[in-house]
């Protein structure tokens, strides 16, 4: 049987990308899909985002980097400089919203799927096979990086993380493919900056194992995204915003992160959400 999938990654809590993304599949008719993690965060998207994932044929789902961050907030509750204090408040954000049975789908996520279709041997990952973060496989990393996604018998390695779609190759040949984001597009070439449109690749295997690739761009209301974390009260609003705008990052600006907290009082309600978390496991 010819299979259609859609793969899709690096949502980072982006409702409307992620609506986009499911209209434009649905119109393709993919028969599954295949989730290659970073589900939440930093966007306005908590329990409503996970529903809709909910209502698809899921047949994969890998947990990324962003989704251990959060529940490395809810695990080990340490706070040691201003970007913890940004991921726990977020990841407090979202406790508003998440049952227990929403955290147990993003816990029960494994690192690594192996799938065969038709023949063809698929490896799934968000990152490396031995960890889900770092620098190791963006586009311009050495050859031997990418190598490193295989095991003797794997045909094909799909990888999420770095936020680029490509397709390229092993020094043996095998396949190896990226989506991109659906929520958190950018480029560091200032001409294609501007392009925030959401990403994703639909995958198809015929019954004698031929694959195409088809990478998708879809547009989706951006003033929509925005509107709704202000509406939700989403902590780091105006980060929020620029990110969705401008595709900037500063998760990792330390200075810039301290201004905020300190102006929101955000490290207190960080000490105070994890001491009930203290509490409320010691129950």
């Amino acid at each position: 049987m010819n299979r259609k999938i859609a793969i899709l990654s690096d949502i980072h809590g982006n409702f409307n990308a992620l609506k986009a993304v499911i209209s434009d599949a649905e119109k393709h008719g993919v028969h599954e899909y295949w989730l290659l993690g970073d589900i939440l965060l930093p966007g306005p998207g908590s329990k409503d985002l996970l529903e809709l994932l909910y209502q698809l044929p899921i047949t994969v789902k890998i947990k990324g980097n962003w989704d251990d961050c959060f529940l490395e907030v809810l695990d080990v509750s340490n706070i040691d400089d201003a970007t913890d204090i940004y991921l726990a408040r977020l990841s407090q954000y979202l406790c508003e919203t998440l049952s227990k049975d929403d955290i147990e789908f993003l816990r029960n996520m494994p690192t690594r799927v192996k799938n065969t279709i038709n023949g063809v041997n698929f490896s799934l990952t968000h990152n490396q096979i031995e960890k889900n973060w770092g620098g190791a496989l963006i586009p311009s990393s050495e050859q031997i990086n990418f190598d490193h996604l295989f095991d003797k018998d794997t045909d094909v390695a799909i990888y999420g993380h770095v936020h680029h779609q490509m397709m390229r190759y092993d020094t043996n040949d095998r396949i190896i493919i990226n989506p991109g984001t659906v929520g958190q597009p950018f480029s560091l070439w200032n001409k294609f900056r501007a392009d925030n449109r959401a990403q994703y690749a639909i995958l198809e295997v015929d019954d004698s194992g031929k694959l195409d690739v088809n990478f998708k761009k879809v547009t989706y209301d951006t003033l929509c995204e925005i509107e709704l974390a202000q509406q939700k009260s989403l902590p780091y609003f105006e980060l929020y915003k620029e990110l969705i705008e401008t595709g900037i990052n500063h998760t990792h600006d330390i200075e810039l992160l301290q201004s905020i907290n300190q102006k929101n009082n955000y490290e207190n309600d960080v000490k105070h959400f994890l001491e009930q978390l203290k509490i409320s496991k010691s129950l």
